[in-house]
């Protein structure tokens, strides 16, 4: 007697607990040991380059946004790989649909569930979260746009200008701190968008099997590892 399992709601839910956890371990990490992460050690360098940011000082104030454009064309490039493989996912869904025929006589332990509502179901959650990253991004280059205008607004600062104006209006923080927290918005925003856009990934490969979606969810975490932690990474490398 064959005995049916359902590997799609064992072997994708697990994937998805990898993904999400090393996110979760990730941002433990960053909080309370941030040297450890190269996420802690671009914030430390940002905050300081942001400290060097001279008032008054014109040149300092263009290589600062000469700085911010490169972040800011990679977050362009995220949002329009999100949209685009969106966009195709609601194209190709029909026809792919049309062709689960091919696979009747797979074995469901590889291929996974064929049913209807399944099927919406993998398409549904990659396209949300492409969805996310998209609007992610989008809100990311916003906040990088505008950093862009108050740095060259600090930089062309004249003799005799105050921050009294932000802090009375605001009374918490003076104009440098606010354009300094919407520089750490923009780029926190673009590196959600692109973490949620690299775990869409082995969601799109939900359609091949749910045996796919566990090996490309291992195969992200170890790459991510390598990429935020690069001295433990290194370390377990030369061991």
């Amino acid at each position: 007697m064959r005995m049916n399992v359902d590997t799609d709601s064992v072997l994708v839910p697990l994937s998805l607990f990898i993904a999400v956890g090393y996110h979760v371990f990730l941002w433990n990490s960053f909080k309370h040991n941030p040297s450890r992460t190269s996420l802690g050690i671009d914030s430390s360098k940002r905050k300081s380059w942001f400290r060097d940011i001279k008032e008054g000082d014109d040149k300092t104030g263009m290589l600062a946004v000469q700085s911010l454009r490169n972040k800011k064309m990679v977050t362009i490039l995220t949002a329009s790989i999100s949209i685009l493989i969106l966009l195709s996912l609601a194209a190709v869904t029909n026809n792919a649909f049309k062709a689960t025929h091919l696979f009747t006589n797979g074995n469901d332990i590889v291929f996974g569930s064929r049913n209807p509502k399944i099927f919406v179901l993998k398409y549904a959650t990659a396209s949300l979260l492409l969805a996310v990253s998209f609007f992610f991004s989008s809100l990311s280059v916003s906040y990088l746009m505008d950093a862009n205008f108050l740095i060259n607004a600090i930089a062309k600062k004249h003799v005799g200008d105050c921050d009294c104006g932000y802090e009375l209006a605001t009374g918490t923080v003076s104009f440098r701190e606010y354009t300094r927290l919407v520089l750490e918005r923009g780029f926190f925003m673009a590196m959600v968008g692109n973490r949620v856009m690299c775990v869409s990934v082995p969601l799109l490969l939900w359609m091949f099997g749910p045996l796919p979606v566990f090996a490309s969810s291992v195969g992200l975490v170890w790459v991510l590892y390598q990429f935020d932690f690069p001295s433990m990474a290194k370390i377990s490398v030369f061991k």
